[in-house]
């Protein structure tokens, strides 16, 4: 609105091409946000594949009837610690993993304390989901640590908050000086609305985990004990 205001009060207006200017954000701007939403389907399947690694390992230890009930709940709490742990911590913006790391350490800590008790086949069985469980939890820490490149982001902000001072001569150089001024206030106006709503559906998009946007996923129906 300020830069409409300004351009009437000292008679600025003239035309270019906005092809250009429309190619400098919205195409760097659709860019993030694909970006941003394919990190958002990956982190689902990652999800998915890392409670079912804990579910499989549960029903290993659950099946084997050479394991008393009490290692039987001993595991069961290790692996809920996991799940707990992992979601707490895709939930904050805290990048230290140890803790995670400790938990999960516990079940291969088990698995030989308990060797005897699970079979070699049953071991070399839950070792290999051990594999995917790592995996999905490496996998779901990358993307809550990396983002989409920062540059791309700061360029595409700089260009949307530049944007109207050069959109708005333009606008009134084609609408005309005759012309009712609220057309220009208000054409203006929603374009840059448009710009800035598309920005932060991508920034809400690329942190799925927080549950401050419309989007995020739901970490509760991927926790072990649902």
């Amino acid at each position: 609105m300020i830069a409409v205001f300004v351009c009437y009060y000292y008679d600025i207006s003239f035309d270019i091409d906005l092809t250009l200017l429309s190619i400098a954000i919205i195409f760097p701007l659709v860019f993030t946000i694909r970006g941003s939403f394919r990190r958002r389907e990956k982190a689902l399947e990652h999800l998915s594949q890392f409670r079912s690694a804990l579910k499989t390992l549960y029903y290993f230890i659950m099946s084997s009837d050479t394991i008393i009930s009490e290692k039987r709940e001993e595991i069961e709490g290790i692996l809920n610690n996991i799940s707990e742990k992992t979601i707490v911590h895709l939930e904050n913006h805290n990048a230290d993993v140890q803790d995670v790391d400790s938990h999960i350490n516990s079940v291969y800590q088990f698995i030989i304390d308990n060797k005897e008790s699970i079979g070699k086949s049953v071991r070399e069985k839950m070792f290999r989901f051990m594999s995917d469980l790592h995996e999905a939890i490496d996998n779901l820490f990358a993307i809550h640590t990396h983002r989409t490149p920062i540059s791309l982001k700061a360029y595409c902000k700089v260009f949307i908050y530049i944007f109207p001072a050069i959109y708005s001569p333009t606008i009134i150089f084609h609408i005309g000086k005759g012309h009712d001024q609220f057309i220009a206030y208000f054409v203006v106006v929603l374009t840059e609305f448009i710009l800035i709503s598309l920005y932060n559906i991508q920034d809400h998009l690329e942190y799925p985990f927080d549950n401050k946007g419309l989007d995020d996923i739901k970490l509760e129906g991927f926790k072990f004990d649902r």
